[in-house]
C-alpha cells in the first residue's frame, strides 16, 4: 500500500475523547478504547497539507466557502454515488447531529411523533426526546444473523403515531446494514403515503462492502427528493469529526427555508474555517487514500472473523455490509446486560459502545469500532479472549 495504516499514531495526551477521558467516563486508565467512532488513522496527506497552509496564514477570521468548495462536495457525491446536487440546495453545519436536532425542530412541532428503527445510533433518540417530541421505534428485525425492516410494523407505526418525520440511518449504524435501493424505495413510498419528511443520515455513505452500494436517498426519484434532507460530512471517511464540518442537501425550498430558519435561530453563521479547508481538500484529493484505506479495513474485518471463529464461537458477528463498526452478540453467554459491561470493562480492559445505547433492542451487544491499527486490534482481541473461558 501507498499510505501505512499500519502506522501507531500516539493519541493520548492530545485532549482525545477517546483516549484521554476514560476516568471521567468511568472507565480504568489502561482500557483499549474502541467505542466512539472515529479512526485511529491520519487524515489524508493532502487534507494535513491543506489544513498546514491555513494555519500557516495565521489568520483565523470568519470564513465562507466559494465555488470551489461546492465543485469539490458535489464532485465527491456524483462519481461516488450518481447525485447531482445543486449548489442552492447545501447548508452548512457543524455536524450531522446538529442537523438532525435543527430538522427535528424545523420539521415537527413538540408533542408531534418521529420515528425511527431501533437499534438505531443513539443521538437518533436524544435530539427527539430532547426537543420534546414523540418518539415511535419500529424495529429492526434479526434474520438469519442480519437485519431486515418489518415494512408493515413501519407503515403501522406511522399511521397510529401520526408520525411526521422519520430518521434513517443510512447506511445503518450500528447494525452495518447498507439499505438496498428497493428497500429504501418502499420505505419512500411509505412515507409519501402519509406526508413524511425523511431526513437521511449518510455519514458512513463512503464505507461500503464489495456487493453493496449506497444509494444517496434523494437520487432515487423527484418525489422523494422533494420530502428529504440528506445528511452527510467527510467526518468518517477522512477522520474530519473535530474539525465540525458537514454538508446538508435540501432540494425543496420549502422544506429548506424551515431548515435554515432553525439554523438562524440557532445564531449559527459561518463554519469552522479550517474545517473547510479540510473538506474541500479531502473531496478533491482523498478517493486514492480512501480506496486503500477500505482495502485494510477489509482486512481488520477478515481478522476479527477468523479470531471469533477459532477463539469465540459464542460471539455472533452480524455480517457487516458497511460502516467500519463491528456488532457482536454475546447473548450466547447468559449475561445480564450490566454483567456483560462489567466484563469487558473491567476484566478484558476494553472500551466498546454496550448495545443498549443504541436502544433495549441492543442488550446483549457490543459495538467494537475497527477503524484502527492491526496491532491495536490484535491486542483487544487477546483482552476479549478472557472471553472464552466462560
Amino acid at each position: 500500500m501507498k499510505y501505512d495504516f499500519d502506522e501507531l499514531v500516539e493519541r493520548r495526551g492530545t485532549d482525545s475523547l477517546k483516549y484521554d477521558f476514560a476516568k471521567e467516563r468511568g472507565r480504568p486508565d489502561g482500557s483499549i478504547p474502541m467505542w466512539v467512532a472515529d479512526m485511529d488513522f491520519r487524515a489524508p496527506p493532502c487534507v494535513m497539507e491543506a489544513v498546514e497552509r491555513a494555519a500557516r496564514h495565521g489568520i483565523y477570521g470568519y470564513t465562507e466557502a466559494k465555488e470551489d468548495y461546492f465543485d469539490a462536495v458535489a464532485g465527491w457525491f456524483r462519481s461516488g454515488f450518481g447525485y447531482s446536487p445543486e449548489p442552492e440546495w447545501l447548508i452548512k453545519t457543524p455536524g450531522v447531529v446538529f442537523a438532525l436536532a435543527l430538522a427535528v425542530r424545523a420539521f415537527t412541532e413538540p408533542g408531534d411523533a418521529v420515528i425511527i428503527q431501533r437499534p438505531v445510533y443513539y443521538p437518533f433518540s436524544e435530539v427527539i426526546a430532547a426537543n420534546r417530541r414523540r418518539l415511535v421505534n419500529s424495529p429492526l428485525t434479526r434474520e438469519n444473523g442480519g437485519y431486515i425492516i418489518d415494512f408493515d410494523d413501519f407503515e403501522r407505526k406511522i399511521v397510529e403515531s401520526s408520525a411526521k418525520l422519520f430518521l434513517l440511518c443510512s447506511p445503518h449504524n450500528p447494525v452495518g446494514r447498507v439499505w438496498t435501493r428497493a428497500e429504501l424505495e418502499k420505505m419512500g413510498e411509505i412515507c409519501l403515503r402519509h406526508g413524511l419528511v425523511v431526513v437521511s443520515d449518510e455519514i458512513h455513505c463512503d464505507f461500503t462492502f464489495p456487493g453493496n452500494a449506497h444509494t444517496v436517498f434523494a437520487s432515487i426519484s423527484p418525489e422523494l427528493a422533494a420530502i428529504s434532507a440528506i445528511c452527510t460530512a467527510p467526518s468518517k471517511t477522512f477522520n474530519l469529526a473535530g474539525l465540525q464540518n458537514s454538508n446538508i442537501f435540501i432540494s425543496d425550498p420549502e422544506l429548506r427555508r424551515r431548515f435554515r430558519a432553525e439554523l438562524d435561530s440557532a445564531g449559527y453563521s459561518q463554519t469552522n474555517a479550517i474545517g473547510l479547508a479540510a473538506c474541500r481538500a479531502a473531496y478533491a484529493g482523498g478517493r486514492e487514500w480512501l480506496d486503500e484505506l477500505k482495502e485494510y479495513l477489509r482486512g481488520n474485518f477478515s481478522f476479527l472473523r477468523a479470531f471469533l471463529a477459532q477463539n469465540l464461537p459464542k460471539v455472533v458477528f452480524t455480517e457487516p455490509e458497511g460502516t467500519y463498526l463491528a456488532w457482536l452478540d454475546f447473548s450466547a453467554f447468559g449475561l445480564s446486560g450490566d454483567e456483560l459491561d462489567d466484563l469487558i470493562v473491567n476484566r478484558a480492559g476494553l472500551w466498546l459502545d454496550t448495545g443498549t445505547m443504541f436502544g433495549p433492542e441492543g442488550e446483549g451487544f457490543q459495538r467494537m469500532n475497527l477503524a484502527c491499527p492491526r496491532a491495536t486490534l490484535s491486542a483487544a482481541l487477546d483482552r476479549l479472549a478472557y472471553f472464552s473461558s466462560l
